[in-house]
């Protein structure tokens, strides 16, 4: 059984991180792709949308009763884009406040496979098990057997399976005694029940709406699909929403009661939005399409709800077409000056398989890094 200081579970966004501030050559990275970075490849259209141009606590959900801002600003975003510009990579912000790679994400993967030659690669290995015999970890995989005296579970969350995702972090926390908050997809679309069946008649239409759920609020685009509504507002709200009901504004920083005013045009021509929406709209409030002038008071109380457009979703489009995992190891149990388990010396856990997900807009990958750093540094 080969013997090393450190094993790395896991080849994302968080274990590069970690590995490249960890400088000796004792280390090994175990991963279930054949290359590393496999999640950083697709992040972002291709792009990676590395983080964002303002980055704080209010930005991510955590069961945890202690903050995650002192890890934030241990290493900010700022931070992590002077350590892209030092090793050769420009992220440049391209849309709400985002920072991208400014040709691809292979960009950073690279940078990364340079910045960590010195660690010992096992990729394409199924993790198996890992106990800790005599003061020792042992991990067993597919590739063998190999011993350390500390192991950094970095393997992501249950987002993504097409690249290799599993629970296997999880099920290493729970085996060492952790406490795992329940994992739900997110960043996700939003499925129906049947009263909005009516929005599967406008799938493949995108228009600007905005979304409250519980007490936060998003605008942006919503992509109507079969499978229900997707697109960056849903899959923000989706974040937040557990149960119960959102509600959508179809014409936001608009007045419906106000364009009404005078108006003789047929709704259907004088709403703002696509005319496949607004008959499907009027039908679902029971509504005729006729002029504007002709409405009585009553009717253009219901037709307020195009601002007040309140439903419950009857669930999500799953794992397979979730950005990030909500849910995970309890920050509770680690200490977060390390990340090291409370109840193991020597056992970490960094990036998305802890409880805290982030909105949409370069978020998870700053968690990543930033929980990443402070675990390396800790080491240090």
């Amino acid at each position: 059984m080969k013997r090393y200081n450190t094993i790395i579970l896991g080849a994302g966004a968080s274990a590069l991180m970690f590995a490249t501030h960890q400088r000796h050559h004792n280390m090994l990275m175990i991963d279930t792709n054949l290359s590393v970075g496999a999640k950083i490849k697709i992040s972002g259209g291709g792009r990676c949308n590395v983080t964002n141009r303002s980055v704080s606590s209010s930005n991510f959900v955590s069961s945890s009763s202690r903050s995650i801002e002192p890890i934030l600003e241990r290493f900010t975003q700022l931070d992590l884009l002077e350590f892209l510009n030092s090793n050769g990579v420009y992220p440049k912000i391209r849309t709400d406040g985002q920072y991208f790679c400014t040709k691809s994400s292979e960009e950073i993967i690279n940078m990364f496979k340079k910045l960590t030659s010195h660690v010992d690669l096992s990729l394409g290995t199924k993790i198996l098990e890992v106990e800790k015999i005599d003061g020792e970890f042992v991990v067993t995989t597919t590739g063998g057997k190999f011993g350390a005296k500390r192991v950094v579970v970095a393997t992501g969350g249950l987002s993504y399976t097409k690249i290799g995702a599993s629970d296997i972090g999880l099920q290493i926390a729970a085996k060492f005694g952790h406490t795992i908050v329940v994992t739900k997809p997110a960043l996700v679309g939003l499925t129906l029940q049947p009263p909005q069946f009516w929005f599967k008649e406008l799938s493949g239409i995108s228009m600007r709406v905005a979304l409250k759920v519980k007490e936060k609020s998003f605008e942006g685009d919503l992509l109507f699909a079969h499978k229900g509504i997707t697109g960056p507002v849903v899959l923000n709200g989706s974040l937040y929403w557990e149960r119960g009901e959102i509600v959508l504004d179809f014409l936001p920083k608009l007045n419906i009661v106000k364009m009404l005013k005078g108006s003789k045009k047929q709704l259907s021509t004088l709403l703002p939005v696509s005319k496949r929406f607004a008959k499907e709209f009027l039908k679902s409030i029971d509504l005729d399409d006729k002029s504007a002038n002709r409405l009585s008071s009553s009717e253009i109380e219901r037709l307020k709800l195009i601002h007040n457009y309140s439903f419950a979703p009857s669930g999500t489009f799953g794992y397979t077409k979730a950005e990030t995992t909500k849910g995970g190891v309890s920050l509770d149990e680690l200490d977060l000056d390390s990340m090291q388990s409370l109840f193991v010396d020597g056992l970490y856990f960094i990036g998305e398989v802890t409880d805290v997900a982030g909105e949409l807009g370069g978020y998870n990958l700053q968690w990543a890094f930033s929980s990443a750093y402070l675990c390396a540094k800790s080491m240090a």
